[in-house]
């Protein structure tokens, strides 16, 4: 047949079959491929891939395909960035959908960021550290060595580690170099808190000191307790030093002049903790910004009003059960809007806006965990083996890392947290530095420290 006619035969032919119904099509084409021979067949083969099967990612609007693309689970994504280049570069600017995986895995997220692309390059590396977590291999460690007898007490403090000792020194460490920075001669210490100028140690002599780190010398002393001092806690603004000891009372000092301003008493075992903090929500009896003293016995937590005025009574008194039958651990935390501690029953957390217990965190498999730290996404806690990580969402321990035979304290001023920020959600920068620190029997520091990126 010539081109021509053929033409004409085809635009005929063409007139007809749109005329049919749709069974009639089907039955026409089914005609048609039984008449068809191997070439035919093939042909028909390569062009009906290319009919059927379009790149909807492609032929979509961005906005609708990052819609459907918000259905997927990370993993999937990630797979689906293999397809194509086109593919990729759709899915890895999909910020909600990366913020969103970044959030599942408790990271913070900065909404400032305008990379389109960064924030799957934020999933990779979250995805990679709680790998890690997960097959405890997100930390090392490490040990300082410089004490000559039992270190009782540690504090930290960006990047620097305060530790006192039965030998009568203070030390100051860098914790990323491992350095000694300062080392002066004190008392024995059974507490301490530093700052760029000064160290203020609690000791077992039943005294609270103030050191000057540059030149070592004491430049205030505070006589009054009748038993050992176990926590100190001070304010420069307020210039107010608090102390917690064994004589059951808590003590409210002038730092400047070293004169006591007030005795707080009430306690009926020793008190091992003491902490000065703003209050961050309103209730009946404190605002935003008041100045607030916690004290914690064996069994209870006791409020105080701290401001300019030197009297003040109890607000309230916080325990787990009325008959003391269940002791609270000596760790404490308050952040201005939560209390929390850790008990036998588990760890309790209250609303300091109305003194409400919110929950109660147990964890059925391992009992008796003691707390190092909490924040709005993790908790760190410990027992005599192990270091762990809590999810505080689900509840779960998500990691654990082994713990050296360390010194054991009822008081619990041997062994504390580092950096605290990643509590709050780690960033892909606040996972480094110090994790745990704790005294050993020979006298050394035990570090736990985050392991930098793979």
């Amino acid at each position: 047949m010539e081109r021509k006619d053929f033409e004409t035969w085809l635009d005929n032919i063409s007139v007809t079959f749109l005329s049919l119904t749709d069974l009639q099509k089907n039955e026409t084409l089914d005609h048609l491929i039984s008449l068809s021979g191997a070439v035919q067949l093939r042909h028909l083969s390569n062009n009906l891939e290319t009919l059927l099967k379009r790149d909807f990612l492609k032929l979509l609007p961005l906005e609708l395909s990052f819609y459907l693309l918000k259905w997927l689970d990370p993993q999937t994504l990630l797979t689906c960035c293999l397809v194509s280049k086109q593919w990729n570069k759709v899915i890895s600017a999909c910020t909600e959908v990366w913020q969103t995986a970044c959030k599942s895995l408790g990271w913070q997220i900065d909404d400032s960021v305008q990379d389109a692309l960064h924030w799957k390059k934020v999933y990779l590396k979250a995805i990679l550290r709680m790998k890690q977590l997960e097959d405890h291999e997100a930390f090392e460690t490490s040990s300082l060595i410089g004490h000559s007898a039992r270190v009782y007490a540690l504090y930290y403090k960006d990047g620097l580690l305060c530790t006192g000792s039965d030998d009568l020194s203070a030390k100051l460490w860098d914790v990323s170099t491992g350095q000694c920075v300062y080392g002066i001669q004190t008392h024995t210490c059974a507490a301490v808190k530093f700052d760029e100028q000064k160290l203020v140690t609690g000791s077992f002599d039943n005294t609270v000191a103030c050191w000057e780190w540059s030149s070592g010398a004491r430049t205030q002393h505070f006589r009054g307790h009748t038993g050992a001092v176990f926590s100190v806690d001070y304010n420069d603004e307020l210039d107010i030093l608090v102390s917690g000891s064994a004589d059951f009372t808590v003590k409210v000092w002038a730092l400047s002049a070293g004169t006591c301003l007030n005795t707080l008493t009430g306690h009926t075992e020793w008190v091992t903790k003491v902490v000065l903090q703003k209050c961050k929500v309103k209730s009946l009896l404190h605002s935003p910004g008041d100045y607030i003293l916690l004290s914690a016995d064996k069994y209870e937590i006791k409020i105080w009003p701290i401001g300019r005025e030197i009297n003040c009574k109890c607000l309230k008194t916080l325990s787990v059960s009325e008959d003391r039958s269940i002791c609270l651990q000596p760790r404490l935390h308050f952040d201005g809007k939560y209390i929390v501690c850790s008990s036998a029953l588990g760890l309790y957390q209250w609303d300091f806006a109305s003194y409400d217990i919110l929950r109660v965190i147990k964890t059925p498999e391992i009992a008796n965990l003691a707390l190092l730290g909490f924040g709005d996404i993790f908790a760190l806690l410990f027992d005599n083996r192990y270091l762990y990580i809590l999810d505080l969402r689900t509840e779960s321990l998500i990691s654990r890392w082994p713990l050296p035979e360390y010194r054991k304290s009822k008081r619990g001023s041997s062994f504390l947290a580092g950096e605290a920020s990643w509590l709050n959600g780690l960033d892909g920068h606040n996972d480094t530095g110090l994790v745990f620190a704790t005294s050993m029997p020979d006298h050394s520091i035990h570090l736990v420290l985050w392991k930098e990126h793979g």
